[in-house]
Order: structure tokens, then sequence, then C-alpha cells
């Protein structure tokens, strides 16, 4: 079946062209490179894995409870039509808002995929290229992964939604090769995290926290591959080169502030979008989920020295400025550590499962042999 019949809403043109005005820099000095990068590198090879066999694509998941998210964080709960929705009504709803959650997070992947081709592509470090090479083939997984579950799971897909692709189209149409950098590996992957991170926690859901769990773990590399490349070259730049930066980041911020809402959703079940953008800006769920989206992306932005009065000031007008004294790799090591430990009790679980198999069969031989 085609996509398109998946849609919710249609998306439009199906190919979304993006004119890109970047330059290509081939480096002909084929030395050794930073010593930081090149492990990232090979900790990037070591780290391939397969979607198809690395998670377990037979287990069920309930379409009217794909997430297993608490109500809460629905944007209807507690309003007026809450109270009116049937159980069939509220299954619906959580489908839809898991599909719509599901569809960034894959387009966003997209993106991401793009992104990292165009920095093998511009960037002048070799080393940079061979590990952005790695990050498209991870980006390439996740969109596998995602597309999938929506494909297959749930049935149902939601187009991108406005914030992210107009950050997308800024990210792809800038000329300056580390603006690729700036816009994927710092903000739209710093958020993907913690999104990713939010559903990984509180989800009860086995194949969704699978999916979350493994995906982060690929995400905490190319977070800190940005930061090491981008706190490098930012030393080097001036005053003003870094201001023009910190604007970028903060409009990115807003946008992303502004995406996490749904009202598309909401507007499936008649809801006027000015009524919706009401709900949201009155769900507790929301401005809790709003700060947490922000772990990651402060303190890398602080981190690789993008840290002027007028960004603080955007920061502290989001409510987030005091993230940026967050241990963010604390948070990445995590994210490694949590995808080891599910693989661990996964296999345990199956070794465990296969002793007690074979212990029958022994059991049920020796009982047919007396």
């Amino acid at each position: 079946m085609s996509t398109r019949e998946l849609y919710a809403q249609q998306p439009g043109d199906p190919i979304w062209p993006v004119p890109a005005t970047s330059t290509a820099r081939l480096n002909w000095e084929y030395d050794d490179g930073r010593e930081r990068l090149l492990a990232l590198y090979q900790k990037g090879k070591d780290k391939q894995w397969d979607a198809v066999t690395r998670i377990d694509w037979d287990l069920e998941v309930d379409p009217h409870d794909p997430l297993g998210t608490p109500d809460e964080s629905l944007m209807l709960y507690g309003t007026r039509h809450w109270s009116k929705m049937t159980e069939k009504d509220k299954g619906e709803l959580r489908k839809r808002f898991g599909a719509w959650q599901f569809s960034q997070f894959l387009h966003g992947e997209q993106g991401a995929m793009v992104c990292a081709a165009r920095i093998v592509e511009a960037v002048p470090d070799l080393d940079a290229k061979f590990y952005s090479a790695t990050q498209t083939m991870d980006e390439a997984r996740h969109v596998e992964i995602y597309s999938r579950f929506l494909h297959e799971k749930l049935g149902l897909l939601y187009p991108i939604n406005d914030e992210l692709r107009s950050l997308l189209d800024d990210t792809l149409r800038d000329s300056r090769w580390d603006m690729p950098y700036l816009g994927m590996q710092v903000l739209i992957e710093g958020l993907a995290l913690a999104a990713f991170g939010m559903l990984r926690d509180t989800t009860d859901k086995p194949l969704p926290k699978q999916i979350l769990t493994y995906v982060m773990q690929d995400e905490a590399r190319h977070v800190a591959f940005g930061r090491m490349a981008l706190r490098d070259y930012y030393r080097q730049l001036s005053e003003a080169e870094l201001r023009e930066r910190e604007e970028f980041v903060i409009e990115g911020c807003y946008l992303m502030r502004n995406r996490m809402r749904g009202v598309e959703v909401l507007q499936d079940f008649g809801i006027a979008r000015a009524e919706a953008m009401e709900y949201s800006e009155q769900n507790e769920f929301t401005h809790l989920f709003r700060k947490l989206l922000f772990s990651r992306i402060v303190p890398c932005v602080k981190d690789i020295g993008l840290w002027g009065e007028r960004l603080q000031r955007a920061y502290v007008d989001m409510g987030v400025l005091e993230l940026g004294d967050s241990n963010l790799d604390l948070l990445m090591n995590q994210d490694e550590e949590l995808a080891d430990k599910l693989d661990a009790e996964r296999f345990a679980a199956e070794e465990a499962e296969r002793v007690a198999e074979v212990s029958e069969a022994i059991a049920q031989g020796a009982a047919g042999e007396g």
C-alpha cells in the first residue's frame, strides 16, 4: 500500500525540493586527524546494527494505546470534550497522537539523513567526513524503523509539522558548512533525544521501548559529534559570526518549542485550530514536556561557545536557562547504558527460554522411554 494512502491529512507534493547552495570540499590530506573524532568514528563503526534483527518486530502493538503514555499527556484530557468521549473515541485519540508523534520522528530522521550526507560533502576535515558517513547510515536505519512501525503497526501517518519543516528548510538552505551541524546535530537531534527519552521512560509497551532505546544509543553519538566539531570551529569565529549563529539558535528553539503540540490531531476530531492551541497552552504535561525538550539542547549550545546575552535572555523567556548547567555527558552515557542493559535483559530472557525448551524436550523424551 502506498504511504500516501495512510496519511491522516494529505502532505501535498510527494517530493519536497530544497535548493542547496553548499560547496563540496574534498581534502587531499589523509593524515590521522583528531583523535577524539577518530575514536567516535571507530565507535560509529562498531555500533552499527540491523533493525530487522535487533528489534523484535513480532511484538504486538495495541493500535488504540500504541505508546502506553498517560492520558494526561493528551491535550483533550480534562477538557469538556474528554468527558463526552467514548472509550472508542479515546482509543482513536491515543492512536492518532501516537501516529503523529512517530510521524514527526520519521520526518526528522529523514532530514537528519540528508543533513549528515550534506556534512560529508561540505565539511573540510576528513575525520569529520568519516564520522558523518557512519551517521548517514544510522539515520537511514532510523527512517527504516519509524516507517516500519507506522506502516505495519499503526497504518497511519501525519505530514511533517510546519515548524519542523521550517527549521529543516533553514538548515538545508544555508551555504555555511557548519549550519547542518548546528541545525541538525544540536537543535533537531537534541530535541529528538529529549522527546525519545521522555517516551522511553514512560512507556510500558515493549516494541516502542526497544525502538526508542536503540535509536537513542545512536543519537547520543551524533550529538557528541556535533559538540566536538563545532566547539573547535567556533573558537575561531569573530563575535559577529557567533552572534549570527546565536540568532539561528534562538529562532530554531522557538520553532521547536512550538513544534510538539499535535493540534493537527485535535483538528481531526472537529476542534478548531485556535481552540486546540488554547488546550495546548493549558495542558500541564505540555509545559513539562517543553522544558524537558531543551534538556539536551541548552547545555550543548553553552558547551560549543554560543552563550551571548541575547541567547541567554531568550532562554530565560523560555524558562530553560538553568539547563545550561546540566551534565550532558552523564545524560549521553545513560542513553548508551540503557541500550546495553536492554540487550542484556532480552538476551538473558531468550536464553532462559531456550534452556527451558531444551529441558522440557529432554524430560518428554525420558518419559517416552519409560
